[in-house]
């Protein structure tokens, strides 16, 4: 038979100094709980027994307290299942719940938030980013994903779990996944690295926003390129960076345009080897030519490689971090592109002489990130599943790529320009006419298609352009939504 949990206990006490009975006043605290909204209707209570033990008083007034709640229907008996919250509260017992006024509120001071939260731009309701169907941006292929393979290893982890895996963990992440990290960029990304250089993360955001306090102060200006990932930005908001936008063009970053606009810069945030948007690889002319710059600067350079496993047309390009003699790069790396979002696990790469300012920082934000997940991804790339699945899905979003440049270029022909097509999970068209991407975003949503609009990746200037994320988008589905959306372009 299946077990019920247990009650919940409302906050509750009873005061035997006033001259209301106690099994009044027990009464009173759950009918008060029940219509504001604290117990809810299906919700389980503690039984007579444990509540009088949890309160302190015998079982009679309980007793009494429970038959007034059972009797006025806020109450309902079930067998196996105990005493819960009715179901179908009447509406009149609703109505009798005691209003709050503002006859008796206090005069508030006013309610001030920290002055670099209030730069932020406030959350809104964005059609095209609720929406789930094709052309997401930053979704995967979970369906390539071998689930069962990944459960077997994490029920394996599980059965062998010892008492010491529910303390908390090492800050810097578990010894075997940074070794097995550390083996794999060397070979596949030339990353120079140890293990003790890795330090594990939940996800490449929590990456940045470490690198930012551990390395920047308020007023510090960061090249940024533009256009940019609008959260890495974000990240430099919070901290009270001055944000430097630095056009890209089909080199990447320029970083001549750079030096020009702010040559003191305290840091470049780059993804140089598939810039989000517009999927451009930065050349080995600029990459040596900002390494120079960092290093004559004094600057940082922040590495975001976030999906560079994915390229179609070649190899994967090296890392900027591998070419840099002065260990002026931070590396930043996310599993979220190459396994899946929710694993919530990412890592650092940092220069020898900065590992215990780091190690400081991110024992202050949460002490370190969950063991379990580590030590089975710790397994699945010592196993060889994880060099399995990126081969695999390397081919796969191959295909998706091509059967969308296809579709592309066969129904809208010159109407839109295709860019960054050669590597990530993503490309971006730029429009040729003048109307709004945000206008078609907004509609495509009622077509069931879910298009990023490019120019609020911005801070300047903007070009009029849409970002197509295939990750997760099937072949089959491409066709179809390639027709809608020429027609949503068209304006029909």
């Amino acid at each position: 038979m299946r077990r019920v949990a247990s009650g919940l206990l409302p906050m509750l006490a009873v005061d035997r100094t006033l001259a209301r009975p106690l099994h009044r006043q027990i009464y009173e605290a759950f009918r008060a709980a029940i219509l504001h909204g604290r117990l809810r209707p299906g919700q389980r209570i503690p039984s007579t027994r444990v509540l009088a033990v949890e309160v302190g008083v015998s079982r009679f007034p309980v007793l009494n307290a429970y038959a007034q709640l059972l009797a006025e229907g806020y109450l309902e008996s079930r067998v196996g299942a105990g005493t819960v919250v009715s179901e179908s509260l009447p509406e009149q017992l609703t109505a009798t719940a005691p209003v709050d006024t503002k006859a008796h509120a206090i005069k508030s001071k006013p309610r001030r938030i920290a002055s670099r939260c209030a730069r932020l731009t406030r959350r809104e309701s964005l059609p095209w980013t609720v929406h789930m169907g094709p052309f997401r941006v930053g979704q995967v292929a979970i369906d390539e994903f071998p689930l069962r393979l990944w459960s077997n290893l994490v029920a394996r982890k599980s059965r062998t779990l010892k008492e010491d895996a529910a303390h908390y963990g090492e800050t810097m992440g578990n010894p075997l996944l940074r070794r097995a990290i550390a083996n794999y960029l060397k070979i596949s990304r030339s990353v120079r690295c140890e293990p003790e250089q890795v330090l594990i993360v939940n996800g490449s955001q929590q990456a940045l926003e470490i690198t930012a306090r551990v390395l920047l102060n308020p007023g510090d200006p960061v090249w940024i390129e533009e256009p940019s990932y609008s959260l890495a930005r974000s990240v430099f908001t919070l901290n009270e960076c001055r944000l430097v936008p630095v056009p890209v063009d089909a080199e990447g970053l320029n970083v001549a345009a750079g030096i020009k606009k702010c040559r003191t810069a305290r840091a470049a945030f780059v993804t140089p080897s598939h810039q989000f948007p517009l999927g451009v690889t930065l050349s080995a002319a600029r990459r040596l030519q900002l390494i120079d710059w960092a290093q004559k600067a004094g600057a940082w350079i922040l590495e975001d490689d976030y999906d560079s496993e994915y390229r179609y047309e070649s190899l994967p390009i090296a890392s900027l971090q591998g070419l840099d003699p002065n260990s002026r790069v931070i590396y930043i790396g996310t599993f979220s592109k190459v396994l899946f979002p929710s694993l919530r696990l990412g890592y650092l790469v940092l220069p020898p002489d900065l590992i215990d300012q780091f190690f400081v920082a991110r024992r202050v934000m949460d002490l370190g990130a969950p063991t379990l997940y580590q030590t089975v991804l710790a397994d699945f790339i010592e196993e060889g599943h994880f060099a399995r699945h990126i081969r695999r899905m390397r081919l796969h979003y191959r295909n998706l790529r091509r059967t969308l440049f296809d579709n592309l270029t066969k129904v809208m022909g010159d109407r839109v320009e295709i860019v960054g097509e050669d590597a990530g999970m993503h490309l971006t068209i730029l429009l040729r006419n003048s109307e709004s991407d945000e206008e078609i975003a907004r509609r495509a949503v009622r077509h069931k298609l879910s298009l990023w609009p490019l120019s609020r990746l911005y801070i300047g200037p903007r070009q009029q352009g849409l970002i197509l994320g295939f990750g997760g988008t099937t072949e089959k589905e491409i066709p179809e939504a390639i027709r809608k959306l020429a027609e949503l372009i068209a304006g029909d």
